[in-house]
């Protein structure tokens, strides 16, 4: 619906545009992640190649510069002789369809359409908070009081590391926990997929639960002290000019004034300047299990397939990897062909197997993880994840003839 109409965490004009992290996680084929990302890629991925062509260092992340993955993106999809563009908000879905129809309107969709998905798929949308991490100018940092590393890593890294000894974390702490926050209206019960926690929220949980999460200092030595220090904020660059830093794991809910004199008592962040601060916005997803089958259809029309994160995943690759999997089964469909269904041997396979499977009456997001792998071994041993994700593609491939030209 963009230009015409935002989201509270919009802004740009052009497609596939990242309002939280730039980071898609891991590469290594050791994890979960990376093994979905292969995948992904053998399967011709828009979206993993356009974060490959415009990536920026970030240790064993991939992590883009998030202006020039979007042009990547939109460029692609605007070329595309095969794609018409129509901007603008689509209101209800369509009633008697008889050719595909994808709903991939993400996890901020609009509150008119929002309220179509529900009566049709017959019960009440489940909804969470995320919250976005704040962002500052390079410039603006104290390089006296950072340095560069990447965790475990000899010599300077990717990121830029803020240290803090106890007690400026303890008065940081303090701050914290007085700021003033986001206030939530009557109606609204905030539900956080625990991966992406506001700070204030871990902090309640303790004095030192910051120092074992996004502040855990383990794998770090300050070249200038030749110790590990007792708290570290890290920044991660978000464009390859490494202009802007993003403060990393702080999703914040904390109003704006209250942001910067809580950052100012980290001493590399004591002038810092402010790109972007963080905000709390409202994610919505179905209730999958109930709502669709591991091919991403609807379980009321097998023409509506649903895709991205509004299906229950969570992540990047994750909800695109639902896009690529509408995609390619919407083809199926419209050439009356039958529909894919990934095994759970694959990365692919055991994300539509947890937002499908009828036995969970209720999900909560799920990124890609290794213990969602099924295997004929007691024990889940990552070579052998590795070897049934390859074999399981392949055959898919053969067995499906998936003509990836078109799509």
């Amino acid at each position: 619906m963009k230009p015409n109409k935002y989201s509270p965490a919009h802004k740009s004009k052009n497609l596939a545009e990242l309002v939280c992290s730039n980071s898609f996680k891991s590469t290594s084929e050791d994890k979960a992640s990376g093994i979905l990302k292969l995948e992904m890629l053998e399967l011709d991925s828009l979206i993993i190649k356009s974060a490959l062509k415009s990536k920026i260092p970030a240790g064993g992340a991939l992590a883009v510069d998030r202006e020039k993955f979007s042009e990547y993106v939109t460029t692609n999809i605007r070329n595309n002789p095969l794609i018409e563009i129509f901007e603008e908000e689509i209101l209800s879905i369509p009633k008697d369809l008889q050719s595909p129809l994808i709903i991939a309107t993400g996890p901020l969709t609009s509150e008119k359409f929002s309220k179509s998905i529900e009566e049709f798929i017959g019960n009440e949308n489940l909804s969470f908070y995320d919250s976005i991490s704040p962002i500052v100018s390079a410039e603006s940092l104290d390089n006296h009081h950072y340095f560069k590393a990447s965790r475990y890593q000899d010599g300077e890294g990717d990121y830029i590391n803020c240290p803090l000894n106890e007690e400026e974390y303890n008065s940081f702490y303090e701050a914290l926990m007085n700021s003033e926050k986001i206030e939530f209206h009557e109606f609204e019960k905030p539900k956080y997929f625990e991966g992406c926690l506001p700070i204030e929220v871990m902090a309640e949980r303790g004095l030192d639960t910051l120092r074992f999460g996004p502040m855990k200092p383990v794998g770090l030595i300050n070249p200038k002290t030749g110790k590990r220090p007792f708290a570290v904020i890290q920044l991660r660059k978000e464009n390859s000019h490494e202009s802007m830093w993003n403060i990393v794991g702080f999703q914040t809910k904390m109003k704006i004034k209250d942001q910067k004199n809580v950052f100012s008592i980290i001493p590399a962040l004591r002038n810092a300047e402010f790109l972007r601060f963080g905000s709390i916005h409202r994610n919505t997803y179905i209730n999958s299990p109930n709502t669709i089958l591991n091919t991403l259809q609807s379980k009321k029309n097998p023409y509506i397939f649903f895709a991205g994160q509004i299906t229950g995943v969570e992540g990047y690759s994750e909800s695109t990897a639902m896009g690529l999997i509408a995609g390619l089964n919407s083809i199926r469909v419209l050439k009356k062909q039958e529909p894919i269904a990934f095994p759970s041997t694959s990365a692919l396979g055991c994300l539509t197997k947890y937002i499908s499977n009828s036995e969970n009456k209720k999900i909560d997001p799920m990124n890609i993880n290794l213990g969602l792998f099924e295997i004929n071994k007691p024990k889940k041993n990552i070579e052998m994840i590795k070897k049934s994700s390859k074999e399981c593609i392949i055959q898919i491939k053969e067995r499906n003839q998936i003509e990836l030209d078109l799509v």
